[in-house]
């Protein structure tokens, strides 16, 4: 439950993006109207940081094995560093540790979250990120991209990431890179960048990126959270220090949001590759991509609709 008194009609004309709320200023809902982003000063607090930590820090080392849960690891590093922290670059679909999907509940995001969503919000996709050093290889650069690529549920608007910063995040350190107001621009075509054996699995990019749209690095704090639109142009860069670069951040939409059929679009190459890799994992002879969000998808406020 959070304080939010939301309204699931926006304002005609004036908000698209945001619904009538108390927890907003209208300098804040204008902010994201004219950006696709908004940036929460230390919304999350230490200690729940550390928890999340340690809880990663125990699934690097086999010591909670959460089902479904993708680990994604550098195995160039395994033989160096073993089962330990210094390999895994993301945790990502982690709904069903206790732990960290604790953090998908925070009543301090969901009332920001309603802000976006409206009152009856589902934890749809899940995602601690541990960005290694990474001064030589790239291999941990994320190309820039809009997130709505990989979702099959719609409208964007009533979608909203939200992204909270483990420790200090800045250009030294690969922090977030977005490009204001592109939350305006259509779902662009994506696929991997042309970087030969610098790209990780399902790090899709865009395929034709303007290179004249203004860039802002967002430089956060430990416990800042930015909440941003799924058609916001983003990325990261590489980490040069000797650190790691920890975030955690959940997609969440209202449950009134509604699946298509990804068929003939841009996504279409997207569900192959996704649908793919489930078959495999899981030895499953059918799998489409709705039964995979719904595999991910949790209900955190209100009720459950379509989603």
């Amino acid at each position: 439950p959070t304080s939010a008194q939301v309204t699931a009609v926006p304002q005609p004309g004036r908000f698209r993006y945001t619904l009538d709320n108390d927890v907003l200023t209208t300098e804040q809902r204008q902010f994201y109207e004219d950006n696709g982003y908004l940036l929460i000063k230390k919304l999350v607090s230490d200690e729940d940081i550390e928890r999340f930590r340690k809880e990663f820090v125990r699934i690097c080392k086999r010591e909670v094995n959460p089902p479904g849960a993708m680990i994604m690891k550098d195995e160039s590093l395994r033989s160096q560093y073993g089962q330990s922290e210094k390999v895994v670059n993301k945790v990502q679909d982690f709904q069903e540790d206790k732990e960290l999907f604790r953090y998908c509940t925070l009543p301090e995001v969901l009332k920001y979250v309603e802000c976006f969503t409206g009152p009856n919000i589902m934890a749809m996709h899940t995602m601690l990120i541990n960005k290694l050093p990474d001064s030589d290889t790239q291999t941990f650069l994320h190309p820039m991209h809009q997130d709505l690529h990989y979702f099959p549920f719609r409208p964007a608007a009533r979608i909203v990431c939200s992204w909270t910063a483990m420790e200090r995040a800045d250009q030294d350190n690969g922090c977030l890179v977005v490009q204001p107001g592109t939350h305006k621009q259509p779902l662009k075509p994506h696929g991997y960048p042309e970087w030969e054996g610098k790209t990780n699995k399902l790090f899709h990019g865009l395929l034709d990126e303007d290179e004249k749209l203004p860039k802002v690095h967002l430089v956060m704090e430990k416990g800042d959270t930015v909440f941003f639109h799924p058609l916001l142009i983003h990325g990261s860069g590489i980490n040069k220090t000797s650190g790691f670069r920890k975030s955690i951040s959940c997609h969440f939409a209202s449950s009134e949001c509604y699946y298509i059929d990804v068929k003939n679009t841009s996504q279409e190459h997207l569900e192959k590759e996704l649908v793919e890799m489930v078959r495999k994992k899981y030895n499953a002879t059918s799998v489409e991509l709705r039964d995979i969000w719904n595999f991910r998808a949790r209900l955190v406020q209100g009720e459950r609709i379509n989603l």
